[in-house]
This record gives structure tokens, C-alpha cells and sequence, in this order.
């Protein structure tokens, strides 16, 4: 065996998301070859990435076929996060890509999904931090058992910075970490907009593959400044199936598809899709209405994400501070692998086939 031979036969396998093969892609590092013994790395999109066994499969397949039938092939793998983000001086530069996690109205489960979605990626080896933007009614610190506590500031040529708390493998940042949860917040636009600055800006987020924004519902100032202060990868926007959450989640999806803002839609994720009790597990009662997520997808065309089912420990998880990707193995964690699965995909295909998104300039 050769290396042309081998990577002529991995010129076969294709990246499924991207449509191109391994080859073509520069995905293919560190080959060797010795005797029936062949060996190399291939490099990943994203440590999330779902495909990866199926592209091992098919690297395999395509040596014994067309190369070997008796060669012993080892493959590594390795992630080089996909980001469109270049500018070193921009305002977090060594962040590759910012998903902000948005709704229509609340009390579809937003923050649900920002925290699992959060601890998914991290699950599969990437590098995440969670900005709760919600600055009135901020859920982190109790999903994340943080309650009481808060993050150390540090000087930093001069000027004092935020260390976000670890928890769980990931970085999380909060209004909710910095007041007491028995104070209202009653602040104007501009100053809660001014707190999101900060977050953005006093906090050292340092390298990460993804920062997830828990947004708050709607579309408002909060919105705006954070496309403003920075430039979003992509949103993810959350509904449940019942009609007037569709309806809001509508107005959702035409605020990112309005010429002057124009953030690319990741896709949507239908929450409380059904009810699933613990002791019937495969029993489904459409409490909500049935797939009005999926019909709303298809409506606008948009990549949808997956279901997660009303599962009761979903919620005991998130009062007791230990979020569905955290706790044991159950039919709402595999539903929130799928998605978030889903989600990185689409992020790949996003970079790879968009251009880089600007911040914006929005009238006042």
C-alpha cells in the first residue's frame, strides 16, 4: 500500500454535511503507511461532531475495497471548530462562534434548551460558555445549582474583569450571579442594554468553540445590542407546538430575516413537543398539539432541530440545578443529543457555505 493509494480511496468518503470529500477537504492529517497497517487523523469540524463513526465506517470500508481487503486501519480524530470569524481585534476574538437561543414569547422553555444545548457541546469535547442575556428574569443560576453564588473579578491592564463561573464543564455568566434573586431588576432599555455590553466586553470569556446566548423572549433592545456589539454565527429559535407560540415564534423568525439584521437562522427546535410519564415511556400524549414546530419549519423552510418531550424530570433537573445533560440516561437526554446534533451540523453547513455575518447598525 501507498499514501496515493490510500488517499485516492479516501477521496471516495465524503463529508456528509458538506457534500465534499475527505481529500478535497484537508481533512485527512498524519497518514502512514506500514506494511497492511495504515493510520490517520481526521480532522472534525466541530468535538460535537455526530457524523464522525459513520465517516470512520466509510474510511474503512473504502481502504479494504479498493485498496487491501487485509489492511489494519487505525482511525484518530481530531476538531478544528469551523468559524468565519477572522478579525483578531474584534470584540471576543478568540470566541468562533456565537449561537444566540431565541423565542417568540416566554414560557416555551428557552432556557432549557440554551443550558442543555450548552452541556451537549461540551458533552462532545467542546469548549462552551453560556451568557444568560434574560436580564429580567435570568434562570441560570438555579439550573445550574449556582444560587448565592458569585464570579471573582480580576485587574487586567488596568481594568477590572469578570471570571465566569465553572460549572458542569462550561462557562456561565448571569445577571442572577451578580444581584439577589429577591431584587426586581427595573431598569430602562438602555441600561439593561448597557449590562448586556458588559458581559460582552468585562468578561473573560477566553477560547471557546461556542458561547451560547440565552436570549429574552420577544424582539427588543437586548436583541438588537447584542447584533450590534457583536457578529452572531446563527440563532436558534424555540417554540412548542401550540398555535399561539407558533405565532410569536413567527415574529422570530422575520426579525433575523429583515434585510437590515439578516442573522442566519440555524434552525428551530419544537419544545414540549409531548408528554412522555416515566412509567409509560413509550406512550406520547400531544398535550400542546402535534408537530406545529415541524409545520412551522417546513412553512419557512428552515432545518429543523428535533422534539424534546414534557418529561417531568426535565424539570426537577432544572430546580434542583442539575440540568437533563447532566443527570442519568433518559428519553429527554437522547432528545436533546439529537437536537443539539442536529444544531452542530447545521452550524458546519452555515460556515462553510455563508458568508461571515456583520454586526449590525440599526436606527434608533
Amino acid at each position: 500500500m501507498t499514501t496515493e493509494e490510500i488517499l485516492k480511496a479516501l477521496s471516495n468518503v465524503q463529508e456528509p454535511d458538506l457534500g465534499k470529500d475527505l481529500v478535497t477537504l484537508n481533512m485527512i492529517q498524519d497518514l502512514k503507511v506500514d506494511g497492511d497497517a495504515v493510520s490517520f487523523t481526521i480532522v472534525l469540524t466541530t468535538p460535537a461532531c455526530p457524523m464522525k463513526d459513520l465517516m470512520k465506517n466509510a474510511s474503512e470500508n473504502a481502504i479494504k475495497l479498493l485498496v487491501n481487503p487485509k489492511a489494519q486501519v487505525q482511525v484518530n480524530f481530531t476538531s478544528n471548530t469551523t468559524s468565519l470569524r477572522k478579525d483578531e481585534k474584534s470584540v471576543l476574538s478568540k470566541v468562533k462562534n456565537i449561537i444566540a437561543v431565541v423565542s417568540g414569547k416566554g414560557g416555551v422553555g428557552k432556557s432549557t434548551v440554551s443550558a442543555n444545548l450548552a452541556l451537549a457541546l461540551a458533552e462532545g469535547g467542546a469548549k462552551v460558555g453560556l451568557m444568560d442575556a434574560d436580564i429580567y428574569g435570568p434562570s441560570v443560576p438555579i439550573m445550574f445549582g449556582v444560587r448565592g453564588q458569585r464570579p471573582l473579578m480580576k485587574d487586567e491592564d488596568g481594568k477590572g474583569v469578570i471570571i465566569p463561573l465553572d460549572k458542569y464543564g462550561i462557562k456561565l455568566m448571569s445577571i442572577g450571579l451578580l444581584v439577589d434573586e429577591k431584587d426586581a431588576v427595573v431598569w430602562r432599555g438602555p441600561m439593561a442594554s448597557s449590562a448586556i455590553r458588559q458581559f460582552i466586553t468585562d468578561v473573560d470569556w477566553g477560547e471557546l468553540d461556542y458561547l451560547v446566548i440565552d436570549m429574552p423572549p420577544g424582539t427588543g433592545d437586548i436583541h438588537l445590542t447584542i447584533m450590534q456589539t457583536v457578529p452572531v454565527t446563527g440563532v436558534v429559535i424555540v417554540t412548542t407546538p401550540q398555535q399561539v407560540a407558533l405565532a410569536d415564534a413567527k415574529k422570530a423568525i422575520a426579525m433575523f430575516g429583515q434585510a437590515n439584521v439578516n442573522v442566519p437562522i440555524i434552525g428551530l427546535v419544537e419544545n414540549m413537543s409531548y408528554f412522555t410519564p416515566a412509567e409509560l415511556p413509550d406512550n406520547k400524549y400531544y398535550l400542546f398539539g402535534k408537530e406545529g414546530g415541524l409545520k412551522l419549519a417546513s412553512e419557512y423552510d428552515l432545518s429543523f432541530l428535533g422534539q424534546i418531550p414534557l418529561v417531568q424530570s426535565i424539570r426537577e433537573g432544572g430546580d434542583e440545578g442539575i440540568p437533563a445533560m447532566v443527570g442519568e440516561e433518559t428519553v429527554s437526554k437522547n432528545a436533546f443529543r439529537t437536537f443539539v446534533g442536529n444544531a452542530v451540523r447545521q452550524i458546519a453547513i452555515r460556515n462553510a457555505n455563508l458568508p461571515r455575518t456583520e454586526t449590525i447598525t440599526v436606527a434608533p
